[in-house]
């Protein structure tokens, strides 16, 4: 058996239209899996779905729109897959917003609001969605993308920060009550990738710079670097995987 086979799996990817989501479904479908591409934008998604569709046959993706900050549209991104395609294997809470570069100090308390409600209490709302019948089928995986900024401060991200470092926990806790049911859960926490979600960041040239000389690889990564992790924790080949943060990162928090 090919122990990184998805091939049967439904996986949910979150935020998969673009960045580190798309490259997550475009190899989970690679590896046998039928994906569903979620973000806000039913045109965006649609993109993803066609070019995996195009590539590895129509019945392998499909489109749900889905706002994570709304509960009705998460229950109802559950609801079309499982009427579609049947159980739910797999779930990547990738989606996450952070509308607020600077101190802390600064932050409106409406911007902090929606960071925790996005990043982390929206990912608990999904959770608890799938949850339930993978605890009753005793097999499934959930992955929450999650970031290095959980690891450490941030003088410009502390709030999204903070919500990276409670998604973290939040797999633990999960980890250990869904454990005896055979479900895992883990976190991926990426370093600085090239996407248009961290492009504030890496399109400063001086702390590009910065980067580049702290991190051993001396690089930023790829959005598909990424997703060879999420591959591995959602395969047999993670199996006795569950509970961790998986840092992909270049080697920079070392």
């Amino acid at each position: 058996m090919n122990l990184f086979s998805l091939e049967g799996q439904v996986a949910i990817i979150t935020g998969s239209s673009r960045g580190i989501g798309r490259a997550i479904a475009l190899r989970m479908a690679e590896h046998g899996a039928k994906v569903v591409v979620s973000s806000r934008k039913a045109p965006a998604c649609e993109e993803v779905v066609k070019t995996i569709q195009d590539k590895y046959g129509k019945d392998r993706a499909m489109a749900v729109a889905a706002n994570i900050s709304s509960k009705d549209d998460l229950a109802n991104l559950v609801a079309q897959t499982e009427r579609d395609w049947g159980e739910v294997n797999v779930l990547v809470c990738n989606a996450a917003s952070n509308p607020y570069y600077g101190p802390q100090a600064g932050i409106a308390d409406e911007q902090f609001r929606k960071i925790l409600d996005n990043n982390i209490v929206a990912n608990h709302w999904l959770i608890n969605l799938v949850a339930p019948k993978m605890i009753q089928r005793k097999a499934g995986s959930i992955i929450i993308v999650s970031s290095i900024g959980g690891l450490r401060g941030s003088p410009v991200i502390g709030a999204y920060c903070i919500s990276k470092a409670a998604d973290m926990q939040l797999a633990r806790n999960l980890a250990v009550e869904y454990g005896p049911h055979n479900v895992r859960v883990n976190c991926i926490a990426p370093g600085l990738i090239k996407t248009d979600f961290a492009r504030a960041l890496w399109e400063d040239e001086a702390m590009l710079k910065e980067r580049m000389v702290t991190t051993p690889l001396r690089r930023i990564g790829d959005p598909d670097e990424i997703a060879g992790a999420a591959v591995f924790l959602a395969s047999q080949a993670g199996s006795y995987v569950t509970g961790q943060s998986l840092v992909v990162d270049g080697g920079v928090t070392i």
